[in-house]
């Protein structure tokens, strides 16, 4: 049976961490991008760049938004994981009464919710300084949560199955930050050089991205293939982080 009142517990103490860190969790993200922004802002001018029919800083302003929140997705889950078994209460968790599967369907609702308020914040923050606007409500929610679901289960799988800064760091900078570097943030694919358009076709997280720009267009097209793709891609990712969350190993006790 399913302890509601553990999962909302775990989810409270995450999300009242997040508010209280808030220098680090939110403030810092945010101002990532702010500065993203008004470096492209100021090449955008100088160089009069335009991409795909927009300005150069409103192609990219969703894929930074998207980069943001897949960073963030990661790092919570895997930095709190690793913090609590750096100073012990882990264990804590570990000997209630709560299933090993509701600890991870608890640090993934409580990424989403953190994701959608990091999200929510750096588009009002964009939408001062350039003409940005959804037209899609529900598939920029859909594509969100996708996001966040794929690397907060990242993010758990490391923190659980891992011990040391050194690995959270290693899969963050070797992983995560080259993920959002190759999925078309910075760029369109018909820039790239044939021979290279192949890392893009084949990484599903660059479907997410393109699908998640045209939420922000008010011409969407949704293409099923490409998001079963995605969809099956995701449910892989969540099934195997379950099942070591399940089977436990020699990390959990």
């Amino acid at each position: 049976m399913i302890s509601y009142t553990a999962i909302y517990s775990i989810i409270a103490h995450r999300l009242k961490e997040f508010f209280l860190e808030y220098q680090y969790s939110l403030l810092a993200p945010i101002t990532t991008n702010l500065l993203f922004v008004l470096v492209f802002l100021t090449i955008e001018s100088y160089y009069s760049l335009s991409i795909e029919s927009s300005s150069f800083v409103q192609f990219i302003a969703p894929g930074l938004i998207i980069m943001i929140v897949a960073q963030e997705s990661y790092n919570n889950p895997s930095v709190t994981l690793v913090n609590m078994k750096q100073i012990g209460s882990l264990d804590d968790w570990l000997l209630a009464p709560i299933s090993r599967i509701e600890i991870l369907i608890s640090l993934l609702i409580s990424s989403i919710i953190i994701g959608f308020i990091i999200a929510i914040c750096n588009l009002i923050i964009f939408s001062i300084f350039i003409d940005i606007q959804i037209y899609n409500y529900l598939f920029f929610c859909y594509y969100l949560v996708v996001v966040i679901i794929f690397f907060a289960c990242l993010g758990c799988f490391v923190g659980i199955i891992f011990n040391t800064w050194d690995t959270q760091s290693t899969f963050s900078n070797f992983f995560v930050t080259p993920l959002n570097f190759l999925s078309g943030t910075f760029f369109s694919i018909t820039f790239l050089p044939e021979n290279f358009k192949f890392i893009l076709y084949y990484n599903p997280y660059y479907y997410v991205v393109k699908f998640f720009r045209s939420c922000f267009d008010d011409k969407f097209i949704f293409q099923l293939d490409q998001n079963l793709y995605i969809l099956t891609f995701i449910i892989v990712s969540f099934i195997i982080t379950a099942y070591v969350y399940f089977k436990g190993y020699s990390i959990i006790k």
